[in-house]
């Protein structure tokens, strides 16, 4: 599916727990993507990869989207988690931002751990409370292009992503942050150095 995104490269296939297992043994990838809500997989096969490469990161993409399912993958070791139904560059972010130490979560994901109030305090692999905060470098561009001024729109346009796909890095940026607004996320970038002061508060074009 992502196999023909610069830069990644699928290494293997598997159809059941046992196969991945068997597969990640033998290429020791930097990221195993894996469904495990699937025919033929199951929870534990996170535990296992976990164990067995404790380097290895886990990227979950699911059709399901319940609290307790997420729960459950992030304290089996997931480090990131998107739905099926997003589009390819954000799954090929995904894949990038896991490979690079970091963690994903698609927009979807995101809204229902607020929605169902998950309390998030006790799991490790969930980085939305990371200290210090680390934004990946396409989150980085993202919050750069808002603090100028631009719209979802004008920023997908400069960096070459879906509106769909701005709105989750969005997303992403604003939990990281633990900010619920655009201004705070303005005020972030200024007092980090991302965005001069000035190229906000005069930055003139039309949105």
């Amino acid at each position: 599916m992502a196999g023909h995104g610069k830069g990644i490269q699928i290494v293997g296939e598997a159809s059941t727990s046992e196969d991945l297992v068997g597969l990640v043994q033998s290429f020791d990838p930097k990221v195993v993507i894996v469904d495990f809500l699937a025919e033929g997989f199951d929870i534990d096969v996170v535990r296992k990869v976990k164990v067995m490469k404790p380097r290895c990161r886990v990227l979950a993409i699911t059709s399901e989207q319940s609290g307790h399912t997420i729960v459950n993958a992030l304290k089996a070791g997931v480090d990131s988690y998107i739905k099926k139904d997003c589009d390819l560059g954000e799954v090929e972010d995904a894949i990038r931002e896991t490979a690079q130490g970091g963690a994903f979560f698609c927009g979807q994901i995101l809204d229902r751990i607020r929605k169902e109030s998950i309390d998030v305090s006790d799991l490790d692999n969930l980085p939305l409370t990371c200290d210090p905060i680390h934004l990946s470098a396409r989150e980085t561009e993202v919050l750069s292009l808002i603090a100028e001024g631009h719209t979802n729109g004008v920023v997908a346009t400069k960096l070459f992503l879906s509106a769909h796909t701005v709105t989750t890095h969005r997303k992403n940026i604003m939990a990281k942050l633990g900010v619920n607004n655009t201004a705070a996320m303005v005020m972030y970038a200024v007092k980090t150095g991302l965005v001069s002061p000035n190229k906000f508060l005069f930055q003139g074009e039309a949105q």
